[in-house]
């Protein structure tokens, strides 16, 4: 690979044998499903559900005329909020196949979350499910919209969520003001099969499909907006990447309402005529291994912390893992020892790690999965095919090989921009269309990127992206928080977790209990602060700059004294 970097400069155009695909999601479902009517499709444990590509493809087509008898059109935003089912899978090509962009909801997002996503980006719909764990999705839109007790189905007129017109409940229990996911399926007719592929022959690849929540540095999450160009060819790009043919079978205890589970899922699979496979809604290391087991996976993904769990259990030993051979680490740094692990007990040999971030839909770094374990480890792979990737200093210049500098992408995977948000997309993506990620890296002669920093203050806590500034700003309503500092330190368990320091308001008298309480039904539980402190004042330079690694380094000193 040294010939691909010119002049010695941390620059690299990944290669590429076979063509991206030009298509819409629901022209490449159509385009499977023709080819290989009978392959396994879809397996869903918890539900039942085992469909070849055929009968996947009548189902997502029957809640997609139903859709479009419910008065959702191209261009509106329907939001999904659901742990990992059917339902979920469905509503994610049901939307693409009639132009309505799916907006993710974190299963974990809560009222203060649900409302802000909701109304920035004009949701006209909201599928949800009844409950998970500790959240109750529907009671929580009662709430947010009690116009809902009152109003005909399909006609809510809601004070706070003043576009939300819809929502869709899964299960069989009638609820006032909403429809029923199975009733939707059925609404489809005719007329509604015509309108489908009329609508079919104007979508374009370009389009806008998708829109994900990405938290910023300053403030509120921002909409990364993803067409069907983007993310179904990141799907392709994934799946290459890990050599998935009609016979492979992924096992996905990821959540889909990541790109890790909708894009290098669901759409890894789709591009490959390959079955997916979901163990339950949620995550559980010994359900993962029994399903790998009984279904014959030859894939499993996860984040390390999920690996670490399945190769601690103590009868690992005792499931037959032998048709596993591949699959993906991603979401945080993989230990080497881990990666070691990996291949001996779960029988990965070809597992691999990628690397991207949402707004590049999201990988655009993957390791070969021949490549020696210490560059699966020590690096985040090359870029991946059809992207550019440099690395550069403050002023824009392009680093010398194994200088530290920020990583950019350019290329197909290239978001479009965060929704009604022009300023902050220019921020990100510069005028050459370069998306320049915030993350510090180095890349070596042979085009390997290692991450060694990140210009950005974020924290990732078990996979999980979590940006101070957001939680900062969140902690700044309750009305005895003067002033409050949010940074990451680090744990053995999660990677890292969150810390706040607080300074009271005169006369205030809160606890770290106090805290954690006013959070925990209003953020979603992996960003409430793990640890809570209480300071007169903060660490900062002659300038008046807070300085949070002085802080991380006094908590580092305090946890391990």
């Amino acid at each position: 690979m040294k010939e691909n970097l010119p002049n010695g400069q941390s620059y690299l155009c990944g290669q590429a044998d076979e063509p991206l695909l030009y298509e819409t999601i629901g022209g490449c479902l159509d385009r499977i499903a023709a080819i290989h009517p009978q392959r396994p499709a879809l397996v869903v444990r918890h539900q039942n559900i085992r469909w070849d590509f055929a009968q996947y493809k009548a189902q997502i087509d029957a809640l997609a005329t139903g859709l479009l008898n419910m008065g959702i059109n191209p261009g509106d935003r329907v939001g999904i909020w659901s742990p990992n089912r059917v339902e979920w899978c469905l509503t994610q090509f049901a939307t693409a196949k009639i132009g309505a962009i799916m907006v993710c909801i974190n299963p974990a997002y809560r009222l203060y979350e649900l409302e802000y996503a909701l109304n920035k980006v004009e949701c006209k719909a909201v599928i949800a499910a009844e409950s998970f764990k500790t959240s109750r999705y529907l009671e929580m839109l009662q709430t947010l919209a009690p116009e809902l007790n009152q109003c005909e189905t399909g006609a809510l007129q809601a004070a706070k969520v003043p576009n939300l017109k819809s929502v869709v409940r899964m299960g069989t229990t009638k609820t006032q003001g909403m429809f029923n996911f199975d009733e939707v399926c059925q609404m489809g007719d005719g007329p509604a099969y015509e309108r489908m592929a009329e609508i079919a022959a104007t979508l374009q690849p370009d389009d806008a499909i998708n829109i994900q929540f990405t938290s910023g540095t300053t403030g509120n999450p921002k909409g990364a907006t993803l067409s069907h160009f983007n993310i179904l060819n990141n799907g392709l790009q994934v799946g290459a990447g890990m050599r998935l043919t009609t016979e492979d079978r992924l096992c996905i205890p990821v959540p889909l309402y990541h790109c890790f589970g909708m894009v290098m899922g669901n759409l890894a699979c789709l591009a490959h005529a390959a079955c997916a496979v979901f163990p339950d809604e949620g995550f559980d290391a010994g359900t993962v291994l029994k399903t790998v087991e009984e279904e014959r996976c030859t894939a499993l993904h996860g984040v390390p912390t999920m690996f670490v769990a399945e190769t601690d259990l103590p009868d690992v030993a005792d499931y037959d893992l032998s048709s596993l051979r591949t699959g993906v680490m991603a979401g945080a740094p993989c230990p080497l020892e881990l990666m070691l692990q990996v291949i001996e007990k779960l029988n990965m040999s070809e597992i691999t790690i990628m690397y991207g971030q949402t707004e590049t839909s999201p990988v655009n770094h993957m390791t070969d999965i021949d490549a020696p374990a210490e560059k699966r480890c020590g690096t985040v792979g090359r870029v991946g095919p059809y992207q550019e990737i440099k690395i550069i200093d403050e002023q824009g210049q392009v680093m010398p090989v194994g200088a530290t500098g920020e990583l950019c992408c350019r290329g197909y995977s290239v978001m479009r921009g965060y929704w009604n948000e022009e300023e902050r997309t220019r921020e990100t993506i510069d005028a050459a269309g370069w998306l320049h990620s915030g993350d510090l890296a180095v890349m070596d002669d042979e085009g390997y990127v290692q991450i060694v920093g990140r210009i950005k203050d974020m924290i990732i806590r078990g996979g999980e992206n979590v940006y101070p500034r957001e939680i900062e700003e969140f902690l700044y309503t309750h009305p005895d928080i003067q002033e409050v500092q949010v940074f990451g330190i680090p744990d053995e368990k999660y990677g890292e977790v969150v810390c706040a320091w607080v300074q009271q308001r005169e006369g205030a008298n809160l606890t770290e209990a106090n805290v954690k309480a006013f959070c925990a039904d209003q953020i979603t539980h992996f960003k409430v602060p793990s640890i809570v402190r209480f300071v007169a004042e903060f660490p900062m330079t002659v300038t008046g700059k807070i300085q949070k690694f002085k802080m991380r380094d006094v908590m580092v000193e305090e946890l391990s004294a």
